[in-house]
């Protein structure tokens, strides 16, 4: 399979001391790195904290199709570039499908791991074209239309959080940028290779996540080895704005385990598909 080639570094910013130890968090399809503001100023206390866009999104340029591996690699340069070396990682989403594929093939680099509503397969690659060419055709409306009822419980729908990232959608995602990222779901598929994370890993789902259901985590959970799982009612998929206090919380408390905890420090031979183009 040939892939797009990982392109420059993506739009990020930096918060937190300059000498604490680095933390990158990837946001979800269809949002900013602003997505991850309910965590951010208690993150910043402890960590370097470094957040990404994805392409079309928020400060990153966009591009016309793109893989999971390829999204890994520009977090990769964008930590060269930074002096990084090796990092903690959450991601939400496809954010947290990058993590995930670092954790596999770069474990060398990975020192804790939080995926939130994430998966190992994001269901039918079909639907992903199917989404990707009605975005291409049509532009985000029909995608913003629906997103509430993915991304919220109806409770949460009508909040000025909610509202603010719906906004946020339907104003400053490019359509070119959201289709490749839907190119990039549709193409991944991790699951036979969960074994090789030997990062100490939670995994964090919302309970009424309707495109990342909690199978989903228990999935991760039971392909990881160690991994930890919390499951948050009153949530479904941006579960970190839904549930900002208990996904703060649980941020805090798992990256704040011991660096030679269980799988930490553990690196397996190279994957068989490194050296490859991503």
């Amino acid at each position: 399979m040939t892939h797009p080639p990982a392109g420059p570094p993506p739009h990020h910013t930096l918060d937190g001391p300059d000498g604490a130890p680095p933390l990158v968090l990837g946001p979800s399809l269809g949002t900013e790195l602003s997505v991850w503001d309910p965590q951010l100023p208690e993150l910043a206390r402890e960590f370097r904290v470094v957040r990404w866009d994805l392409p079309g999104h928020g400060g990153s340029p966009s591009v016309a199709t793109t893989t999971v591996p390829a999204l890994a690699r520009g977090v990769l340069a964008l930590a060269d570039g930074l002096g990084i070396g090796r990092f903690s990682y959450a991601g939400i989403s496809l954010g947290g499908a990058v993590g995930a594929w670092l954790a596999a093939h770069h474990p060398e680099r990975i020192a804790s791991l939080v995926l939130i509503c994430s998966s190992a397969r994001f269901g039918a690659p079909e639907a992903w074209h199917e989404r990707a060419a009605l975005v291409r055709e049509s532009g985000l409306g029909p995608v913003a239309d629906t997103a509430a009822g993915r991304w919220f419980t109806p409770d949460f729908a009508a909040s000025p959080e909610a509202t603010a990232l719906l906004g946020t959608l339907r104003r400053r995602i490019a359509p070119a940028g959201y289709a490749a990222c839907c190119d990039a779901l549709a193409g991944y598929d991790l699951r036979d290779d969960l074994a090789r994370i030997t990062a100490p890993t939670l995994v964090v789902a919302g309970r009424t996540d309707p495109a990342t259901p909690p199978p989903h985590a228990r999935a991760l959970v039971d392909g990881i080895p160690g991994a930890g799982l919390l499951e948050l009612p009153g949530a479904a998929h941006l579960a970190n704005v839904e549930r900002p206090a208990a996904v703060r919380a649980a941020l805090l408390g798992h990256l704040a385990a011991p660096p030679d905890a269980p799988g930490a420090l553990r690196v397996p031979a190279p994957h068989p598909s490194e050296g490859t183009a991503p």
